[in-house]
């Protein structure tokens, strides 16, 4: 028996942590044997030891999360500088640092029989996968535990357990993103339990800053946002980047990308309706964003494809196929002969003609309607015809594209075209509440009138719209009979009028009923307010932009559209589902992060997705959105699951898997 077998023999698997691989106390930092030394300013005052699970003070100083906990059990001051601190007032230290600390070099523990060393944040996945002194000694403590068991359950039972003891082995960050995230697993990052298939390091992000310029100070960025310190995702989130908005035109901001700050101001611990107020300054405004930019291969992996696995994906929803077409130039300067085009149903960047006698013509492999994904390895899902355009004006003699062609193309069919179908009301299985802190009253006006006198509201939604969205209020106008008593406010959700429901109508169907029903001598109008706790005071403090958002000097009341954060006080039955399919090859992740599920300290939170990882199938499919809400695993609820719940179903299901997911837009910006 070699030392390591010794020692593993001796230790018992309940008192050895299943995250580091050291025997620790519960409420101890981990433990890792670093391989280098590591810069002061990434090391723990209380500790002396490189940071875990970070925290910043107000007073900004930086301490592992354990040490500073255990140390304000009976203190109620900094360690450092000794004013007064208390651990709610502490918030997650930014992406950056958590990066920095996540690539430090470790030694596994078992290091006399295993002689791996790897980034902090693989370790946990290389103990549950690859270690054979950590598996040896996690088998020994599960045959003393379960003959009974498998009578029992058998394989379903086995899986359960491996899934209790190995539940956050997906996520590249594991150690330093439970905090700031409750919740977070990551199955973008898939480990193999085969030792020749290659494996994906961990995942790559930059950080840069962004300025955009308005010439229109009332003109909007483009952007929609989701995340919060009032909300599960925590910091801020670029959901979507619109079409020809100063954006768009840009080129250099991502869905995904987080946004740490605004014109050097903080977004870190701000609630979602300042973050939306700080980003509608007028001008220059300038963002500093954290930007991932998917995998980096491990060393010794050569992957002469690039992206080309990722984009594979990009047929898997739609039957169509993903095409890598180089072209070759006499001379730099030699024009390819394409017209590109974007169109109004959907993103992107699509050939629309090859002009005769030119280069793309005589290649004869691209075709009309081919949708760009890529040339040269820049993403283009969500670029525009300009900026393909100066890629290839900057580009060598050889041109490479990544192009999406579906099997409906040759027949002069739309590309894609989502069936109406997809979409269904939240079933009464799929039931759950609002995150804490969110919450909705019904509110109810009865009020006699002049038949001729209108209402004086004007509408948006309904489940015709891209979001299946109910039917709101956008403006309450002073000359009409509901502007008196103040009761209905704009953002306030039609549920019905004289008793004529209203939920499931499109806007079409809603503007008809109101009319008819406005023409009557009496009115009752129900309606349903979502409300935010937290910006209540900001509320009464500061005007309608905390809880409308900071449109009311933009726009008309028709293109006012309610914050992220309305949506989500929403009550279950008003969701509409649909269900999205993903699929993979099995040395392939699924691409997207989660944060949310149960814990002791939050209660019940539902599963959003946080992150989504470029050149991954969940990217390339392009219907997940961050923010969205996971309801169903293969028509599993999520509702009441924990993070070592969930992790199993996604991670069992090797190449297909069913998302039910709730999608609300993001606050426009």
């Amino acid at each position: 028996m070699s030392t390591t077998e010794s020692k593993t023999a001796g230790l018992s698997w309940a008192v050895v942590c299943k995250e580091c691989g050291q025997q620790h106390e519960g409420q101890e930092s981990h433990l890792y044997e670093y391989i280098d030394d590591v810069d002061d300013e990434l090391v723990c005052h209380i500790c002396l030891q490189p940071l875990i699970r970070p925290m910043d003070t107000p007073c900004e100083h930086t301490y592992c999360f354990e040490c500073l906990s255990n140390f304000l059990k009976d203190k109620d001051f900094c360690p450092v500088d000794r004013q007064r601190l208390q651990l709610q007032q502490c918030r997650p230290s930014t992406l950056l640092v958590r990066n920095l600390l996540d690539k430090l070099a470790v030694m596994c523990p078992y290091k006399t029989e295993c002689q791996q060393q790897m980034q902090r944040c693989e370790l946990q996945a290389h103990l549950h996968n690859r270690c054979l002194p950590f598996r040896r000694l996690r088998e020994e403590a599960e045959k003393r535990k379960r003959p009974s068991w498998n009578e029992i359950k058998g394989r379903k039972g086995d899986s359960e357990h491996s899934a209790e003891t190995k539940h956050l082995e997906n996520s590249p960050r594991c150690s330093t993103r439970d905090l700031p995230d409750p919740g977070l697993i990551n199955p973008a990052y898939e480990e193999s339990e085969d030792d020749n298939t290659p494996l994906r390091s961990s995942l790559v992000a930059e950080s840069n800053v962004v300025e955009l310029f308005r010439e229109d100070p009332d003109e909007e960025l483009g952007l929609r946002i989701v995340g919060g310190k009032d909300t599960p995702l925590g910091n801020i989130v670029i959901q979507e980047i619109l079409r020809d908005s100063q954006a768009s035109r840009d080129g250099r901001l991502a869905p995904g990308d987080h946004i740490l700050e605004v014109n050097d101001i903080s977004l870190a611990s701000v609630p979602h309706a300042r973050a939306v107020a700080a980003l509608c300054q007028p001008s220059l405004v300038r963002l500093t964003v954290m930007q991932e930019k998917g995998f980096k291969p491990r060393e010794g992996r050569t992957d002469q494809s690039g992206g080309a696995q990722g984009h594979n994906a990009a047929s898997v929803h739609n039957p169509g196929t993903v095409l890598q077409v180089t072209l070759t130039k006499s001379q730099r300067s030699e024009p390819l002969g394409i017209k590109l085009i974007r169109k109004s149903e959907e993103s992107g960047v699509f050939i629309l003609d090859l002009l005769s006698g030119g280069l793309a013509a005589k290649d004869g492999k691209l075709k009309n309607s081919d949708k760009v994904l890529a040339i040269n390895g820049h993403d283009l899902r969500h670029g525009t015809p300009e900026s393909a355009a100066q890629i290839i004006q900057a580009s060598e003699v050889r041109v490479n594209f990544v192009v999406w062609r579906s099997e409906t193309q040759e027949e002069g069919r739309a590309t894609r075209k989502a069936p109406d179908l997809q979409y269904f009301k939240r079933r009464s299985t799929l039931m759950k509440d609002p995150p804490g802190g969110f919450s909705s009253q019904e509110k109810t006006v009865s009020l006699k009138k002049d038949p001729r006198v209108s209402l004086g509201i004007t509408i948006a939604g309904g489940r015709d719209c891209r979001s299946r969205l109910p039917v709101y209020i956008t403006s309450v106008q002073p000359v009409g009979c509901l502007h008196r008593d103040g009761i209905i406010k704009r953002g306030d959700v039609l549920l019905s009028i004289n008793g004529v429901d209203l939920t499931q109508l499109t806007y079409g169907e809603a503007v008809s009923i109101l009319k008819a029903q406005a023409a009557q001598p009496q009115v009752e109008l129900r309606v349903i307010q979502t409300v935010l706790e937290e910006l209540r005071e900001d509320a009464e403090g500061g005007g309608d932009i905390s809880m409308d958002g900071s449109q009311d000097a933009r726009g008309d009341a028709f293109n006012w559209t309610p914050l992220w954060t309305r949506w989500l006080g929403l009550p279950s039955h008003m969701h509409w589902c649909r269900d999205i399919v993903l699929q993979k090859s099995n040395n392939e992740s699924w691409g997207f992060s989660i944060v949310g599920g149960y814990e002791e300290t939050h209660g019940q939170l539902p599963f959003f997705i946080k992150t989504i990882v470029p050149s991954t199938p969940a990217h390339f499919d392009g219907r997940l959105k961050c923010g969205d809400e996971i309801v169903a695993v293969n028509g599993a609820t999520t509702v009441g699951m924990n993070n070592s719940s969930l992790i199993p179903m996604l991670k069992l299901q090797k190449n297909k898997v069913t998302l039910t997911v709730v999608s609300w837009p993001g606050s426009l910006v």
